[in-house]
Formats: structure tokens, sequence, C-alpha cells
């Protein structure tokens, strides 16, 4: 047996071994340090035994795949102190989530509070102390079902899980766990964690299911980065866009439409701005701008496949004793369009974009500001081609996409999502026909990413950018969708350079994503200080005493209006510091101060949002620095 290393050299074994057994014969210090290790791109227990050839990369705590890891045991650290202060709890799952994890738990007639999470963390750190093995077990069905007859939610699972899957369960100290793993070998390494918030959670994300406690957290290999993400999570409530939209007037819920956003004149004027940079990029770009109907027959969405794959998020009414649907996605009106006029090779690539609203009946649990409503904006597009203009039309989109993120400060990632394993249309051979091409389209242009397994649209895979804000968090955004399955049900042809009919290939593509959610993203990106070209209000004019300087200041706010820069003034008879305080609680990227000096000298004395230092310049310098930030999107 062949153990090969990431630097190409390999150990050879006449007998099966564990990954403990390999990592002690390579040196004891990597043993010592090995939390997990990658066999062929699976991340496995230090426990397990390879017997055949394999490539092995041990994962110390400085790898970035180790801290799943990590979380993932904390997760059981968490269920075992909770049994000990609860005998009586079950559990559901508790897995690995952006920045933390979480357990779903049923405490019977028991009740947590936030300050009960301190009794359970106290609890934690004894099991630490005793520094408990981690062990995996293999068990036939029989076995499992016996050991959790007591816990319905376990059976339930076990039950559940295909008859060839092997069933493994984790022991620690006094607490055992159906879990796939892989898990730390022992308790010592959870030092640095945190027990973070409760929430309700139906069982299996079915409200008809019993609601279950869940217990969210995080956890960290060293103190200093765990200190720093609760500082971010701090930050985060402070940035909440809920809290911001209403501080700043820019959006408004109502309980007479839950899940339907009002926008205010600020909020539109945000939004606008959005929506004109896109429309500016995209007419640039070669995209043709299309509108389509907001509601439409039942006989549509049957073709599309979105009655019988999406119907459950469709709101549907009736038009002269037929059945229409309003749309949840843009996508059918856009083949509408196409089919409309007959299309040659030379047409290609055709670019069609639209700024849609779509409507999605969410869940109301699940409603939460801009983040989940029930109608929001696609900025979708719709890109017909020919195959073997994939790549290049990727490539361009990735580079598109790279420059419409910088403007904002968001760095990305790309996944590329697969075919479900349930609901989705076409044959399973175009879907891997698919799957490949945007694999082979990243491949081309050098560009990193990872797979995530079932979660492409139901019609065709997808490229998801997931974005990362000025807090670390994560967010999906931006999506490429490859459909090879759209065109043949609507029966899309184009006439190639042979003059015969061929079926084109589609691109679906939105890069905000929803204009609402990305919204409130940029709100809490830049904590409603948003830069001057989106700012709703751009400058606030300040005189110091409106008898001697209201009309110098009039005239500067007319000046400004006619450079087209958003202006407002403030000549309430209130005290100067008040005035500036208020500007800087409503974040305008400058404030100018209009006293004796500036009136006499024709100047303005600005400061920034953000910061002390005021500079005094002409007035005309001040509009030429202004204009330049605004146009370059500073």
């Amino acid at each position: 047996m062949k153990i090969i290393l990431p630097n190409g050299s390999f150990k050879e074994y006449q007998e099966p071994k564990s990954l403990n057994e390999i990592a002690e014969d390579i040196s004891i210090s990597l043993k010592k340090s090995s939390v997990a290790a990658k066999v062929e791109d699976k991340i496995l227990d230090m426990d397990r035994i390879i017997t055949t050839d394999s490539h092995v990369q041990f994962l110390t705590e400085n790898d970035p795949e180790a801290i799943e890891v990590l979380r993932h045991s904390t997760a059981h650290l968490l269920a075992e102190a909770v049994k000990r202060l609860y005998p009586h709890a079950h559990f559901g799952v508790g897995p690995v989530i952006e920045d933390g994890f979480f357990y779903d738990i049923d405490l019977g007639d028991d009740v947590l509070s936030e300050t009960d999470l301190l009794t359970i963390e106290k609890e934690m750190k004894k099991v630490v102390a005793q520094n408990s093995k981690i062990e995996r077990e293999v068990l036939s069905r029989d076995q499992a079902l016996e050991l959790f007859k007591d816990d319905p939610y376990k059976i339930e699972l076990i039950r559940d899980l295909p008859v060839e899957e092997e069933i493994s369960i984790y022991k620690q100290s006094h607490f055992i766990d159906l879990c796939r793993g892989p898990h730390l070998p022992s308790t010592k390494w959870i030092k640095n964690f945190k027990l973070l918030s409760l929430a309700g959670a139906y069982w299996r994300g079915n409200s008809a299911n019993k609601q279950l406690t869940r217990v969210y957290g995080t956890a960290f290999f060293n103190k200093e980065e765990l200190d720093e993400h609760l500082a971010n999570l701090e930050e985060r409530k402070k940035r909440d866009h809920r809290k911001l939209g209403k501080q700043l007037d820019l959006f408004m819920l109502s309980e007479y439409g839950p899940g339907f956003p009002f926008w205010l004149p600020n909020g539109m004027i945000l939004r606008r701005e959005l929506e004109n940079f896109w429309y500016e990029v995209h007419l640039k770009e070669g995209y043709k701008l299309i509108q389509t109907p907001i509601m439409l027959n039942k006989e549509l969405w049957e073709v599309s496949g979105h009655w019988f794959n999406y119907r459950e998020n469709m709101y549907i009414s009736e038009i002269d004793d037929m059945e229409f649907a309003i749309k949840p996605m843009n996508c059918p009106g856009g083949m509408l369009v196409y089919k409309r006029d007959i299309h040659s090779y030379k047409d290609f690539p055709l670019k069609v974009g639209e700024l849609g609203l779509v409507h999605r009946h969410e869940a109301s649990g699940a409603l939460n500001g801009l983040f989940r409503v029930r109608n929001f904006t696609q900025d979708d597009a719709h890109i017909f081609m020919t195959e073997d203009m994939i790549v290049q039309e990727v490539k361009e989109l990735v580079r598109l996409y790279e420059y419409m993120y910088s403007v904002f400060g968001l760095e990305y990632h790309i996944e590329l999502s697969t075919r479900p394993e349930e609901k989705f249309i076409g044959e399973i051979a175009t879907w891997d026909k698919a799957e490949k091409a945007l694999a082979d389209a990243l491949e081309a242009i050098g560009k990193e990413y990872k797979v995530n397994p079932g979660d492409g649209a139901f019609y065709g895979p997808k490229l998801d950018f997931k974005l990362r804000d000025s807090m670390k968090r994560i967010w999906q955004c931006g999506t490429i969708q490859l459909d090879m399955n759209l065109p043949e049900r609507f029966d899309l042809t184009y006439i190639d350079k042979n003059g015969e009919k061929k079926r084109p290939v589609m691109l679906h593509r939105a890069l905000y994503g929803s204009i609402e959610r990305f919204i409130g993203i940029l709100i809490e990106h830049y904590g409603g200080a948003f830069p001057t070209w989106i700012a709703p209000v751009q400058v606030k004019v300040i005189p110091v005493n409106n008898e001697f300087h209201l009309d110098f200041s009039r005239k500067l706010k007319s000046l400004l209006e006619d450079k087209r820069i958003r202006v407002e003034m403030d000549d309430r008879d209130e005290k100067l510091g008040y005035k500036i305080r208020e500007a800087q609680t409503k974040k305008i990227p400058y404030q100018l101060v209009v006293g004796d000096k500036e009136v006499s000298e024709n100047e303005v004395t600005y400061r920034r949002y953000g910061e002390q230092e005021q500079t005094t310049v002409k007035v005309e310098e001040f509009i030429e620095l202004i204009t330049k930030e605004i146009k370059n999107k500073a």
C-alpha cells in the first residue's frame, strides 16, 4: 500500500494502517498536531484505517478545512453538556454552518433562556478538561435502531438512510451520537468557543413537526480569532439593515403586506442609482433590454416546468375562468420574447436583460427585512448562443461580475452547483454535459471553484458567486446558470450557417441577484455610510447663523443642485454642534459649514463623514472634487 503525501514523497506499507500510525511514522510532531486528514479529497478522522493506495494530507489547526472539524466536534460537545444538564433531552441535527454551528434540541417542557447558555458553556468546559477521546464506530441498521430506541429523532433519521449507506456513531465520555463525522481526536482541542443565541426550528424544517430549540455557537482554534469574530458580531448588530433602514429613511415594512417592502424617498434614490448603474453597464456590454408581464397563463408555467417543480412558491389567480400565475422568475417571459423572431447564428451571442419584479411565497417565519421577502426585483439576463460559445461567454460574465463587485468593495468565490437529487427536468446526460461545460469554462480562464453537489436550479447547473462583505460574512448573490433544457421545452431554434434549424443553449444570469437583498447587504456592508455616488443625500449645507449666512448657503445649494449633486440645507434655529451631529447620524458623506469666512471668500469648509478634520477650499474646487468622486464611483 502506497501513501502519497502532498510534496510528492510517499510511504509504503505491507498492511493497513490508521492515519494516526501513518502520521507518527512520518514524525511524532505531525501526529500531535494533526486534527484530521484529507484522503483522496475526503476528510477523515485520525483513527480511520487506510487499506489502499491513497493521496493523504494531514490537517493541522492552520489548515482552513480543519475549522469545520473543530466546529462539528464542538456541536457534539454542546450536546453532551446539554444531556448532562437535561438528561431527558433528545437531539435533532447539529451541522456546521457559515462561521459556526447549531444543534436542534427537544427539551420537553423545559425552556432555555440566553442566561442558560452560560451554564451550558461552563458544563462544556468541564467536558473539555476531561480530555475525552472521540471514537467512531460502525453499526448495522438493527444495532443502530436498538441503540437509539428511545430517541424518536435518531430513529427517524436512521430509517430514512439509504439501505446501502454505512451507519456510524461517535462516542465521547458518556455521550453517543449518530453522525457521519469527521471529528477531532479528542475534546482537548476545543478551547475557544462561544454559545451565541437561541431560536426555534421545526424538526426537519417542516411546520407540521414539533418545534425544537436551536442553539447557535461558534469555535476557533485560537482565542484571538474568536475575540475578533465576537467583535464582528457586535458590529453586525449595529449595522442591522432593518435598524439602519428605519434610521436613514430607506424602507419600511407593514403588517398589511408581510414580506412586501415599501421604499421611502431616500431608499428610492439608492435603488435608482443601483438600477441606473446596471443599465449603464449592460448597455455598454451589448445587452438588449426588455420588460415582460408580471402575470402569465398557467400553460406557460407548465411548459417551463415551474408549475410542477415550483408550484408551492407561486401566487395563483383566475382571469376569464383560466388560471394565471404571478411570475416567480423572469425566464419564461424571456423565452416568449426569443420565440417572437427568427434568429440566425449571426445574432449570437444574443444578450437580453430585464429588471423584472417577481413574487415568491415564502413562509412567514422565514421573512427577514430585505434579505428574505415575497416580492423582489431580479436583475435577470438570458444569453442565447451556440454550444461552442459557452467558454467565451462565461469568461465575459466572470469579467463583468468582477468589475461590478469591485465597485462595491466586495470579494467573492465561485461554487459550481450540480443537479438536484429529486426535482429536476431534462435528461441526466444533458445535465452531465452542462455541468462539464461550466467546469471547463472556469478551468479555461483559470478561476478556482468548489463543487456544491445537488444545489443546481431544477432546469440546469449553475455557478454561484459567494460575496464576502466588510464583516467577513458570505452572501449568495450572483449566479450563472447553463440551461440546455428550457430551449428544448420551448422549442427554441436558430438558423445555422448551413441554413439548418438548430437548438441554442442559454445562460440565465443575475448579478445583484435581487436588488432588494443586494441593498440590504450594502446597508450592512457600509454600515449605512454609503459611497458618495449612491448616498441618498450627498451634501448637507449648514449655515452657522441664518441672519448672516443663509443667502450664501441658498446660492451654494442651488449651485450644487445645478451640478446634479443631491444636497439638503439645515437652516433650523438650532445650535451648530447639534446640526453637525445630526448630519453625522444620517451618515451624509459631506457636511459644509458656512460662516463669515466662507461667505467673504466664496469658500466652503467641508468635513467627510466619520472624520474630524475640516478642509476649506474654494467653492469651485469642492464641486470639482465631489463630481469627480461621484463619476469615478470612488
